[in-house]
């Protein structure tokens, strides 16, 4: 964990919230172009559909839902929700007034009408009317004083059975940012608090550096790409406050949200047989753990993430087993609205992973894009099996309906 302030007395809350605010008042983030047009692609986190599928294993009964971006930044997640969702309506919050009408212009250049904006902490969410049947949070708790309280207040917005999307910081991914963060704190001295010396300095320290020192290196390897961008350098190496996450913080943080965990939302990362499964002695060992033993296990083996992406959802939350047969058979099929490529037997997935589809595999998704019959009707049709049509699902190419 690393913590430029006191979490605890209401001072340090409102002096950090101030200092972060004044961090994306200086360099809105993210600092993406504005478009005339919906932006490209998707993340299918933010489609409501393909969001409610992965978490519940089943499509959405409705469509016009409310959707909170709890922490808009300069709005490109909010421009994404109002696109990919278009009979939803959109409220947006953020504690930085500059960076807020960047997000305004945003949307009203690229048409996204059905956003209303709010210069609000967290914290305060409460101020908001009702409640949410998806909350968006990406990137903000961990630049929170107090990421509990702030957890807390936005669970309270969420509606029954609504779902929770959050992004916050790894420690492990990211040890070299946290040291090079300190570093600059340290060289910026009493002028902490001005973020262009910040980038400054950082850059002056990135450049001096030795080729072969670590943080030069891991900068490179992963950072460089996107912190061309002072707006990108700032946000990772001179913000006013962070926490960095293990998956034990991280559950405890979950437990006290008092939200369901869902899963996290890159499976194959925690797929621990992928680090171990050569080996049977391991992996019946490791089948003695609890879930988070694993996932502990999995991060301290591979400790190249940088971040943990996840749902929580409010009870009721009872997702559809489809392993019987007949329950199966009954189903409609449809395709997900995050592919890219399609109709084509190789296509980008909702990962914009290249997916290349057998002859009946490409058959049966042509017959689903319709949605308008069962699974029990195209097997009439189509010589694909069960566990294949499972499978699909399960690869999030074909969404279900009961």
């Amino acid at each position: 964990m690393n913590s430029f302030a006191s979490s605890s007395p209401e001072s340090d809350r409102d002096r950090v919230t101030t200092a972060v605010a004044s961090l994306y008042d200086t360099y809105p983030f993210p600092p993406e172009p504005m478009l005339d047009e919906a932006p490209p692609g998707y993340n299918w986190r933010w489609h409501w559909t393909a969001a409610y599928h992965f978490c519940y294993n089943r499509r959405p009964d409705r469509h016009n839902v409310r959707i909170l971006d709890a922490g808009c930044g300069s709005g490109v997640s909010t421009e994404y929700l109002s696109h990919l969702n278009p009979e939803a309506q959109i409220t947006a919050i953020d504690i930085s007034p500059g960076t807020l009408e960047v997000a305004r212009e945003r949307c009203r250049r690229s048409n996204a009408s059905r956003t209303e904006f709010h210069h609000l902490s967290l914290y305060d969410v409460d101020q908001l009317e009702g409640e949410f049947d998806l909350i968006n949070n990406v990137g903000v708790l961990h630049h929170l004083p107090d990421p509990i309280a702030g957890i807390q207040a936005l669970a309270k917005k969420l509606a029954p059975g609504g779902l929770f999307h959050i992004f916050v910081y790894s420690e492990l991914g990211r040890r070299e940012v946290i040291l090079a963060q300190k570093a600059i704190a340290l060289l910026q001295g009493d002028q902490r608090g001005d973020y262009t010396d910040g980038v400054t300095i950082g850059r002056k320290l990135f450049a001096a550096l030795p080729d072969t020192n670590r943080l030069v290196i891991e900068d490179k390897r992963r950072w460089s790409m996107e912190n061309h961008r002072d707006a990108n350098f700032a946000d990772m190496y001179v913000h006013p406050q962070e926490f960095d996450y293990n998956i034990e913080t991280l559950f405890d943080l979950i437990d006290a949200s008092g939200l369901e965990f869902v899963g996290f939302s890159n499976p194959s990362y925690w797929d621990l047989d992928r680090l171990i499964g050569s080996d049977p002695d391991l992996q019946a060992r490791a089948a003695n753990l609890s879930d988070r033993e694993r996932y502990r296990l999995i991060e301290l083996l591979d400790p190249e993430l940088s971040h943990y992406e996840f749902f929580l959802a409010r009870p009721p939350f009872q997702p559809t087993d489809w392993s019987d047969d007949d329950t199966l058979r009954r189903a409609t099929p449809s395709l997900s609205p995050c592919l890219q490529g399609w109709p084509s037997p190789s296509l980008f997935d909702l990962n914009y992973q290249i997916v290349s589809l057998d002859d009946c595999e490409f058959q049966f998704m042509q017959a689903c894009e319709a949605g308008d019959r069962t699974i029990d009707a195209i097997l009439t049709t189509i010589d694909i099996t069960l566990d294949q049509v499972r499978n699909l699902v399960a690869r999030q190419l074909v969404l279900l309906s009961p």
